[in-house]
């Protein structure tokens, strides 16, 4: 269970197009300076990684929208407050992370659970294997797909694992826990989304995985 594997299966950089942290200070410079051109670029750089991040949480398109946009306000009265010793794309997770724990302690319904007991590291390899034999897009599609199907804080973590190439010590940040309880956490994680993605595959591309490591 303790494995010392994460996740085996990478995807390439997601489409979201962020800017390096140089220009995300020049304009976190310009914002503070009252320059509100510059927040609407910040703003459309980060929107779409934002949306999805609070989707996965809150399972609701008009939840994740306003949980959006109030990660956005908060960011902006707080933006004097940033020091620039992470990243700004970890600092705003994070502000969407607590977002959107604060509306989940509100409505409980974004519960959902997955029995992980009878999935073994062995199997949760396989299915790495098969994964790794997509198309990009296809396998991009298929891991979105299931991701969805997850626990809110499950999706989170591995949508900013996979989607946006966080590393363990970043995770760490954004969620505010060591870099090692996100590593258990993950693996946890990829074990639910391996029972998930088991139901999507087909069966034979599974038995030839299985039968090639025998």
């Amino acid at each position: 269970f303790f494995s010392s594997e994460i996740v085996t299966i990478k995807l390439p950089r997601s489409s979201y197009v962020k800017m390096t942290t140089n220009n995300d200070q020049i304009l976190i410079n310009q914002i503070i300076e009252g320059d509100t051109n510059a927040f609407a670029v910040l703003v459309d750089d980060y929107k779409g990684l934002v949306y999805t991040l609070a989707l996965r949480m809150l399972k609701n398109k008009e939840e994740a929208e306003e949980v959006a946009q109030d990660t956005f306000i908060k960011t902006y009265k707080s933006l004097h407050r940033f020091k620039g010793d992470s990243k700004f794309s970890t600092w705003i997770y994070r502000v969407c992370y607590n977002t959107c724990l604060d509306r989940i302690k509100k409505n409980k319904k974004y519960i959902n659970n997955v029995n992980i007991n009878e999935f073994t590291t062995h199997e949760v390899k396989t299915l790495d294997n098969a994964l790794t034999t997509l198309e990009t897009k296809e396998q991009e599609q298929v891991i979105q797909r299931c991701i969805a199907q997850l626990p809110s804080e499950d999706s989170f973590l591995l949508t900013l694992y996979y989607f946006d190439d966080l590393s363990l010590d970043e995770i760490s940040k954004v969620v505010g826990i060591t870099a090692n309880s996100i590593k258990v956490k993950l693996f946890r994680c990829r074990k639910k989304l391996a029972i998930i993605l088991k139901s999507q595959l087909e069966p034979e591309t599974i038995a030839y995985y299985e039968r090639e490591r025998r």
